[in-house]
């Protein structure tokens, strides 16, 4: 699976941005993707996570009620929606494909043998 993350840029805070993850495979895998992101010296954190059918949703505290994870048509596109943006949100968003369970399930950590897009930097400034 290969996944290829846009949409990311500088906006103010209280602005939005759209990501887009879009995954390609040569097989028909099913696999959930999760956003994750990754500020300057901190670790890595889970974001949002849709799994592959789309009916199941998970947000980490910290974005929900601004951020909205969906998955488009067709079903290889998932969008995250950055509402309400805070300096705080700033990050490289990465998507990964989780192909745990084939994708029936959203896991707030990374699968092992799952697969990661290139990353888009989010900067959020006050």
């Amino acid at each position: 699976v290969q996944l290829q993350a846009s949409g990311g840029g500088s906006v103010e805070a209280g602005g939005s941005l759209k990501l887009t993850c879009v995954a390609s495979s040569r097989n028909l895998i099913p696999y959930a993707i999760h956003w994750f992101r990754q500020a300057p010296g901190k670790e890595r954190e889970f974001v949002a996570g849709v799994s592959w059918s789309g009916a199941k949703t998970d947000y980490t505290d910290s974005v929900k009620g601004r951020f909205t994870i969906s998955r488009g048509n067709p079903r290889n596109t998932v969008y995250l929606q950055m509402n309400s943006l805070k300096p705080e949100d700033t990050a490289v968003y990465y998507c990964a494909a989780d192909l745990r369970r084939f994708g029936a399930f959203v896991a707030q950590t990374p699968d092992p043998s799952g697969y990661w897009g290139q990353g888009t930097q989010v900067t959020v400034s006050s």
